[in-house]
């Protein structure tokens, strides 16, 4: 399965799996987009992502701690 930037919750769960020691509260936009990118299954322009989905894949991988 290909992840793609609208993926919020199947990229916040990676991003637990591969950062279990990360705070995500506390992350830059820039590590997470990095991070993001370096998934194995993500395939999406990493150009097309903005704030809005980076704050959105921020609080589903917060969302996924709880």
């Amino acid at each position: 399965m290909s992840l793609r930037w609208a993926d919020f919750l199947d990229i916040a769960i990676e991003l637990d799996e591969h950062h279990p020691d990360v705070d995500p509260q506390y992350i830059r936009y820039t590590d997470l987009h990095a991070w993001i990118c370096a998934l194995a299954n993500f395939d999406d322009d990493p150009e097309k992502s903005n704030e809005r989905i980076l704050e959105a894949i921020q609080m589903a991988w917060i969302d996924e701690r709880d």
